[in-house]
């Protein structure tokens, strides 16, 4: 069980916004408990390395970085952007030295519509793609971007973030919904690449917030390993797109990265109210998870209930099957089928 609990390595993750990260700059994060470098070239080009000196352990991101090396602060060991050694300032002529010897670990790093992504495995091509977001350019950036740290492992902030019946009682607000507002819903789910989606539907009569978008809008939600939820939601010929990230830190916490894209130009413009709202969502959700830790720590046998935790099980299998797909090197079989779930919230 420890190890179904830990994260997917084979996997790309969520690392930072792009705007973070200007050229010349370097930013220390710890991802799935390993600390990471994560720089920008004087060209523009991100990439990320592991955040400790080969030669006696001191961080790098403690040093120095001019666009082009980084230079360790403790004694001046110089590294490019691919890890490899380039100067010891200590050695004197005649002592015999190849730098080629010394390289600090790099990981696969990209940018994709304005934000940064990390790789931990060792094979890309055969993991799930990056997130792209249809009806957005590949130079598009999201208008808004909340991130939030849960004091709550990876599987646990990824079902509660996919858990359908949790709204009326964790995000009861005057501007979302109420408990008096729950009723039954019934939506249709179907398989789709490295998981499952919520097939285009009205949004629920009880959530207020997409009334602020006019029209009839319809939604559509996709989860896709390993942690990643995207929300399509289209009201005439404008389109807002919700992609959620999350990223495990180490065994017990996880970063949520919360991305707004969207085409209706006059919700700029609201940008000022609309975030104060995205941090209450949040907080909300973390609270609840946190308190849920008061439990969890007791290792209690959890009960899963057809049909509001149908989408929490899928999760797991899509776990499974990935690593048994990676360690018996075969494609990746979906294991979520067709089906109409129903739950009152």
């Amino acid at each position: 069980m420890v190890e179904m609990a830990a994260p997917l390595r084979e996997a790309w993750y969520y690392a930072l916004p792009g705007h973070k990260l200007r050229p010349g700059r370097m930013l220390a994060r710890i991802m799935l408990g390993e600390p990471l470098l994560i720089g920008r070239d004087r060209l523009g080009a991100v990439f990320a390395l592991r955040d400790i000196c080969p030669h006696r352990g001191m961080k790098l991101s403690a040093g120095a970085f001019d666009g082009r090396e980084i230079e360790c602060c403790y004694h001046g060991w110089r590294f490019d952007r691919d890890g490899r050694c380039t100067a010891i300032p200590s050695l004197v002529e005649g002592q015999a030295f190849d730098l080629a010897r010394i390289a600090v670990a790099s990981y696969p790093a990209r940018e994709v519509q304005g934000n940064v992504w990390v790789f931990f495995g060792s094979d890309p091509s055969a993991a799930p793609d990056i997130p792209v977001l249809d009806g957005f350019a590949e130079s598009a950036a999201p208008r808004l971007v909340e991130t939030m740290r849960f004091g709550a492992a990876i599987d646990h902030a990824v079902i509660g973030l996919m858990d359908p019946a949790h709204g009326p009682f964790v995000h009861s607000a005057w501007w979302w919904r109420s408990r008096r507002s729950i009723h039954e819903k019934e939506k249709a789910f179907a398989p789709s690449p490295w998981g499952f989606t919520m097939s285009r539907h009205a949004p629920s009569s009880n959530s207020r917030a997409y009334r602020l978008l006019g029209g009839a809008p319809e939604t559509e939600i996709a989860f896709r390993l390993p942690s990643v939820r995207i929300e399509e939601i289209r009201a005439g010929r404008y389109r807002v797109t919700n992609l959620t990230a999350l990223t495990p830190i180490d065994d017990t916490t996880t970063e949520i990265n919360h991305c707004i894209y969207w085409t209706a130009p006059w919700l700029s413009a609201l940008k000022p109210v609309l975030r104060p709202y995205v941090r209450a969502f949040l907080r909300q959700d973390r609270d609840i998870m946190e308190r849920q830790q008061q439990g969890l720590r007791f290792d209690p046998v959890l009960s899963l209930i057809d049909d509001s935790d149908t989408q929490a099980r899928w999760y797991y299998r899509l776990k499974q099957e990935y690593r048994r797909a990676r360690a018996e090197q075969r494609p990746f079989d979906n294991p979520v089928k067709p089906r109409t779930l129903r739950w009152r919230s």
